[in-house]
């Protein structure tokens, strides 16, 4: 196995032992991918021969494009690809010589909690558990997982469960309940974008202008400070899997990008509520890569797609790449006239959309620093998918009648 080479931030928490262990931190921190890592490492080394992971997200359908993807990749970094089994179609992976397994389950539902509760284990015990986005379960959701957790086991395993994620409201079940706790079971972690020896410059130069133009946004998505809801510009959201709905009309919004995130999002209508099916975000991409990443992720050719009217030159090559890309009309004030639209209506995100879904999550008002008051404009940092979203609502906002299109003809 190769050396690991990880943020000395997180050594005293890879070695903790607690029943719980809490990884709270800021975006760009490394906490997932340290956790994947760490978790990789353990399962290949024979003295934990009997030990098996279960990975959870509230949505189950959003691992693909997260946890799944960080430990693949951390099979790779660690140079034990010939002793993994990977299996993308049913998301599992199993160490070949050891037989300990790695499950993924999501609990946003009745059907997803039967299914982590019925997990057997082929061969050792469930020892650990990781909870990715742990704010997005309930403290039921946590409790049945906690149960799972028990039984005797061999000297050299001990049941845990991480939980990984960025602090959202103060009044959060898990602050009062693991974060504020003095119970000696429970270890505490928290790191930043600072302590991530990776992290790129223009990312770290973009936290340092949030930092500038939205002091109290940088607190809690920077630092990973504990923070209120107040300010946020979207509370109307909700996480699910869609796929089994059919919809009176698809849109696709893409706002284009390159030294910041690309992003591209598969809209629904649906008796007047917006829903959310696919994302497609790309990093440091030209166009042509990007197209190809479109087709990836299976993001159709056959539906309007309605671009920044800023980019005629994209918009040019995305209509030659095969897309029906229209530039979008803008208005006076029409950031604003967007973002009302979308307040009265409810938003239904599939819980692969993860890059959606931490954008939504943090997106808040610009406060005027001398009033104290918050102003009519959004903060204009780590938006590219809500700017997506913006421009993929406007033929339903206009009142612009789409066709509608079966859902078996484009995949969905």
């Amino acid at each position: 196995m190769s050396e690991i080479v990880l943020n000395k931030a997180f050594k005293e928490c890879n070695e903790n032992r607690c029943r719980y262990k809490l990884v709270m931190g800021g975006a760009g921190s490394g906490k997932s991918t340290n956790v994947a890592m760490d978790y990789i490492a353990k399962l290949s080394n024979p003295m934990n021969y009997g030990a098996n992971l279960l990975v959870v997200r509230a949505s189950e359908h959003s691992h693909a494009q997260s946890t799944f993807a960080e430990l693949d990749k951390a099979i790779t970094a660690l140079g034990v690809r010939d002793i993994w089994e990977v299996r993308t179609s049913n998301l599992t992976m199993r160490n070949k010589y050891t037989d300990s397994v790695i499950y993924f389950r999501g609990c946003n539902d009745q059907r997803a909690l039967e299914r982590l509760k019925s997990i057997t284990c082929k061969s050792g015990k469930l020892c650990w558990v990781w909870i990715e986005e742990a704010t997005e379960l309930r403290q039921t959701d946590v409790d049945i997982i906690d149960d799972r957790l028990r039984g005797e086991l061999p000297e050299n395993l001990y049941y845990q469960i991480t939980m990984t994620f960025n602090p959202v409201s103060a009044t959060h079940w898990i602050k009062s309940v693991f974060w504020d706790s003095t119970d000696p079971n429970i270890y505490r972690c928290h790191t930043t974008y600072l302590d991530n020896k990776f992290i790129d410059p223009q990312y770290a130069e973009r936290m340092e202008r949030r930092k500038l133009t939205d002091p109290q946004g940088y607190k809690i998505y920077a630092l990973g400070e504990w923070g209120v809801t107040e300010g946020l510009v979207f509370e109307n959201w909700t996480i699910g899997n869609y796929s089994d709905k059919e919809f009176e009309n698809l849109s696709i919004g893409t706002d284009f990008g390159f030294n910041h995130a690309h992003a591209t999002l598969l809209l629904g209508e649906r008796d007047g509520d917006i829903y959310v099916l696919r994302e497609c975000v790309c990093h440091n991409m030209t166009k042509t890569e990007i197209l190809r990443e479109l087709s990836r992720y299976r993001i159709p050719k056959r539906i309007p797609m309605y671009c920044d009217s800023a980019e005629p030159a994209s918009i040019k090559e995305f209509r030659a790449g095969g897309y029906l890309a229209l530039p979008v009309e803008k208005e006076k004030n029409s950031v604003k006239a967007q973002i009302d639209w979308l307040k009265d209506r409810r938003i239904f995100i599939d819980g692969r959309c993860v890059n959606l879904l931490k954008e939504i999550g943090q997106y808040r008002w610009i406060m005027d620093t001398v009033t104290g008051e918050y102003t009519d404009s959004p903060v204009t940092i780590n938006d590219d998918c809500i700017a997506a979203l913006r421009y993929g609502i406007e033929p339903w906002r206009k009142n612009k009648g789409l066709k509608s299109i079966p859902k078996g003809a484009l995949s969905l």
